[in-house]
């Protein structure tokens, strides 16, 4: 019989850098041993080196997680190396910046693949091994999952249907001891634009979505942010929203949905128009030297956060942070 380690042990999709790197540090850091998941061995080869400098035993498992089998094989591992599983994070995602009409179904069909189908399949693998130990999923959604976000709508569909998944999972995950926590950032300085994917005027779009991930009263540091979405799964709590504009325009948008519409329809009148199908990742954008004193603070969460240490990310596909 199996001998099973009386460490606690996390599975996280989506690790190899920005939040989910941050999550897996956190987790480490609060004597979790790991299991980390991405779809780029190379990335994932760095991030398992700096998290096993900090004591924990770490496996790194590339897959893609929008395919049950792969899915599955993220259980297995932890089952395998360490004998048990306590924590699930879902957090496999991927983002593409621009106009609704330079989207194509495939933008829309990777969205949903990614951060509801990689949710599912995760969640349900994972269920069985969760409800021995009453275990913990952390669920990480979106603002964008709450209300909608103009030039983001791929990205705001599939959140929202991670949203719905993960908020009745909590009703009734309960039952078997197992407690689903929806995380609800909203911005947060990860670096993220240095991997986002960019259509129609994409130095335009890249200019206004990399400034606003850079500005300390709209984003939010992700290592502070990683800290309050570790403490609210562990606690159990039901929900997080992160960022005081998150939580100002969630409650906003439920109390009056119609005048958040037509702000936000006025926002996107101040967005670029340009339609140029064909997304690109944000890091082969150029930039003007006014712009990267505005933008610092991304640029430097992009060189600690590992999202300049994966080189295969971007072979004709989309980024997945």
């Amino acid at each position: 019989m199996r001998t099973e380690y009386r460490r606690p042990v996390a599975v996280i999709t989506g690790a190899s850098r920005g939040l989910g790197f941050l999550l897996a540090r956190g987790l480490a850091e609060r004597g979790h041993d790991l299991v980390l998941n991405a779809r780029s061995a190379e990335g994932l080869d760095v991030a398992r080196r700096d998290l096993e400098t900090r004591g924990a035993r770490v496996e790194a498992v590339p897959a893609d997680v929008s395919v049950p089998a792969e899915a599955q094989r993220l259980v297995d591992t932890a089952v395998e190396h360490f004998g048990r599983l306590d924590v699930l994070v879902g957090n496999a995602g991927t983002i593409q910046v621009g106009p609704a009409a330079a989207m194509l179904a495939e933008d829309y069909a990777t969205a949903m693949d990614v951060m509801y189908w990689g949710l599912v399949h995760s969640t349900l693998a994972s269920l069985p091994v969760l409800r021995r130990h009453g275990g913990r999923i952390l669920a990480v959604t979106s603002v964008g999952g709450k209300l909608p976000a103009p030039h983001l709508l791929p990205y705001t569909a599939a959140k929202h249907a991670a949203v719905g998944f993960a908020e009745g999972l909590r009703v009734e995950a309960a039952r078997d001891g197992v407690s689903v926590t929806v995380g609800v950032p909203g911005l947060m300085r990860t670096g993220s634009p240095r991997n986002a994917l960019f259509t129609g005027d994409r130095a335009a779009e890249y200019r206004w979505f990399a400034v606003a991930d850079s500005l300390p009263l709209l984003s939010m540091d992700a290592e502070r942010a990683a800290r309050k979405l570790i403490d609210a799964t562990l606690r159990g709590r039901p929900e997080i929203i992160l960022t005081p504009a998150a939580k100002l325009g969630v409650r906003v948008h439920g109390l009056a949905p119609a005048t958040t519409l037509r702000v936000l329809a006025g926002v996107n009148q101040l967005l670029p128009s340009t339609v140029d199908p064909g997304p690109r990742p944000g890091h082969t954008t150029s930039s003007p030297r006014w712009f990267d004193m505005l933008t610092g603070l991304t640029r430097s969460a992009a060189q600690r956060w590992h999202q300049h240490d994966d080189k295969t990310a971007h072979h004709g596909e989309p980024a997945r942070p």
